[in-house]
Parts: structure tokens; sequence; C-alpha cells
């Protein structure tokens, strides 16, 4: 059973912010690139096709603009109709429409997910890394809340689970940065 109700997490928070990072519940649009930047550095600098699992307003996609780092070709996949609207509006790029823990996904070179983890329980973050991996020829980067809180609201992931998931999936090369915001672990698995 999910955490919460994700569409009531996000609606309300769209309702109060907007179309803003905060309407994606970040704290801010500063702690959301920050997130951003620790992604695109994990990622090679020519990239041929790359999934936005969780793509919410599609902003990262948006940020790989700024910064000359957009893929040849990008695809944002969101379970949530307000986001798919959003971002198809803001991307001009190809958006699905699925939920990542059940739904066939599409294939590309490289996964990525800001934050779309947080509030799922471990049994549907379990799945959405494994699928999300399994979808990709080279990597799937993500970050998430990190440690061992409990919480009513949000999904902890301990460095040890993540080790787990990273050996139960064979996962060749695993690579974690922590220390950029509190709580926070960006966790990049590589073929």
């Amino acid at each position: 059973m999910p955490r919460i109700d994700s569409e009531k997490f996000y609606t309300s928070a769209i309702d109060v912010h907007g179309i803003t990072a905060k309407g994606v519940n970040w704290t801010s649009k500063e702690t959301q690139e920050i997130r951003f930047d620790i992604i695109l550095d994990m990622l090679p600098d020519d990239i041929n096709s790359l999934v936005d699992a969780g793509c919410g307003f599609g902003d990262l996609y948006t940020y790989m603009n700024k910064k000359n780092k957009t893929p040849k070709r990008y695809i944002g996949i969101d379970s949530l109709i307000d986001m798919y609207s959003i971002a198809s509006k803001n991307t001009a790029q190809e958006i699905i429409i699925a939920d990542i823990t059940k739904d066939k996904i599409p294939f590309a070179d490289y996964y990525i997910c800001s934050g779309a983890m947080n509030v799922l329980n471990i049994f549907e973050t379990h799945l959405f890394i494994r699928n999300c991996f399994l979808a990709c020829g080279n990597g799937f980067i993500f970050n998430i809340l990190h440690g061992e809180k409990e919480s009513e609201t949000y999904n902890y992931i301990s460095t040890c689970q993540i080790e787990n998931i990273a050996k139960e999936l064979k996962v060749k090369d695993v690579k974690m940065k922590t220390g950029y915001l509190k709580n926070d672990i960006t966790v990049g698995f590589f073929k």
C-alpha cells in the first residue's frame, strides 16, 4: 500500500505553490538545482537517450538545456495527469503517463529520478529502482532521502538497503554521493 496518496500530495502543493519547485514539494528551487547538479555530474557529456522517471513539471529537462547537457532524446514519465500536462507543455518532449512500479516502460541509455521515490513505501521503491535499472542500457541515477528515519510521509533508505538492491540487481558499478544536503543521497547504478 502506498505511504500516502501521491495525487493529493502533489495536487495540494500545486494548488498552494503553482508550477514551481515547491509545487513538486521541494524546499526551494536552489535545493532542487543542487540535486540536479549532482545527477548531471554522474552523467556523461554526450547522452543519446534519457528517461526522467517521475518527471514532474519537466524541470530536469529545462535545467539540462540551461547547462547545455540536453540528451538527443528525452522522455518524461509521470503517473499523474497534471504532471503529464504541465511537463508536455514545458518541455515539448515525449511525456508518458505510467506507474513505473507496474507498467511497461521504454528503454533508454540512462534513467534519472529526482525525488519521485520519496513518498513511496520501501517495496514500491525497490520495484521502481529495479524497473528503471532493467530498462536502461548504461545506468540509473537517482536521489532519495537517506537514513534510518521513520516518517509517516517520506521514505528514507539506508546505505545498506541501497547496497542490497545493487547486489540483487548485479550492478557492476555503484556510485553514491552524500553531504550536499541533509538526509539526501544521490546514487548511480551503472552497467
